[in-house]
């Protein structure tokens, strides 16, 4: 794919100057005339990324044939901060039990050197590693959650298997808050597993062109939303209007990568409302990722309300005509959010 600009060459002129004692002008050979040559138009093309990645649009120079990989993320407050969010293309946020979420964070652009703390799986993170094709990462399940893997519904390794192996715990937090698995070793760990790590699965998410503007909405610069009233759980995005992204906090406190010091910084924010139901006494939930529902889209410092639906697998912001909504390029947060309260309970703008 090339695009070229027209750079203009103007052949030079031939001079001749007349002597002043002639008393004519002496006669010009044919070949010596005075001649202008034409313009000529010379196409000098520049190279422009051919490729770009699945999860996020951005250009990339090579194809992007790396298998997406999902890790279940720890967000408990002594779990902060978190290593390897900044590498993340695509992370969801959900609660797993009570009004404490987890994040999957999803990795195929780049893979950090270490991810964690790594917290325990359940049904619907299994469902949506499926929906992605993803090779699936955690350390513990849940009852359902684990017969799912022992039936190899998606190719994985857990903790709970690989503890001390593939899997190392931090000496400077406590467990369950000091799982952490690196890189290496979750491709040693597929290895393992014979699982292939080529990605065929392709994700047809749209995104918007350079030159498209995608400022639909009302304008809006801060977005919080809030899980109960655990002001642990209450996030915030900040737009910022030169960098085109969004910023974001909990409890007040930026969040930042470990591994990089390096604040998230985010090209789209999405809001999905969907059901929720506990079952059991502890707290945990099951969490409808197909009916379809009411979801809001922030993007380019613009509210969009639209409607989310799963497609192939995947719940997807959708416009009336049931196509995706397109995103801008770059790196993505979904949430995903009780119908009870609601999205308009739960998130609330600022102007």
């Amino acid at each position: 794919m090339f695009k070229s600009k027209k750079i203009l060459i103007a052949m030079a002129f031939s001079a001749f100057v007349i002597g002043g004692c002639s008393k004519e002008a002496p006669k010009v050979k044919e070949d010596d005339e005075n001649v202008v040559e034409e313009e000529t138009v010379v196409e000098e093309t520049v190279q422009q990324p051919e490729f770009v990645a699945p999860l996020t649009g951005e250009a990339v120079q090579k194809e992007i044939t790396q298998r997406p990989i999902m890790v279940t993320i720890n967000n408990h407050p002594a779990a902060r901060p978190q290593s390897g969010l900044a590498a993340a293309d695509i992370i969801y946020e959900m609660l797993a039990e009570g009004n404490v979420t987890r994040f999957l964070a999803i990795y195929q652009s780049e893979l950090p050197e270490n991810i964690g703390p790594v917290r325990s799986a359940r049904s619907y993170f299994i469902d949506m590693a499926k929906g992605y094709d993803a090779f699936y990462v955690a350390h513990g399940y849940s009852p359902e959650a684990k017969t799912m893997l022992d039936n190899r519904i998606v190719d994985n390794i857990n903790g709970m298997a690989y503890d001390g192996i593939l899997f190392k715990r931090s000496s400077d937090r406590v467990a369950p808050h000091n799982s952490y698995i690196t890189s290496e070793n979750i491709v040693k760990g597929a290895k393992m597993v014979d699982a292939s790590m080529n990605y065929s699965e392709k994700v047809l998410q749209g995104f918007y062109e350079p030159n498209e503007r995608g400022k639909i909405g009302i304008e809006t610069s801060q977005v919080d939303i809030y899980y109960g009233n655990n002001e642990d759980f209450h996030n915030s995005y900040v737009y910022d209007h030169q960098s085109n992204h969004y910023e974001r906090q909990s409890a007040g406190v930026d969040t930042k990568d470990m591994l990089t010091g390096e604040t998230i910084s985010l090209a789209n924010v999405l809001f999905f409302e969907m059901d929720h139901q506990i079952i059991d006494d502890i707290g945990r939930q099951e969490i409808d990722l197909t009916s379809g529902g009411n979801a809001y889209v922030f993007q380019n410092g613009y509210l969009r309300e639209v409607e989310w639906s799963n497609v192939n697998g995947i719940p997807t912001a959708v416009e009336q005509s049931g196509e995706p909504v397109k995103l801008v390029p770059g790196k993505s947060w979904v949430h995903f959010v009780p119908s009870s309260p609601g999205l308009q309970a739960m998130v609330k703008t600022q102007p």
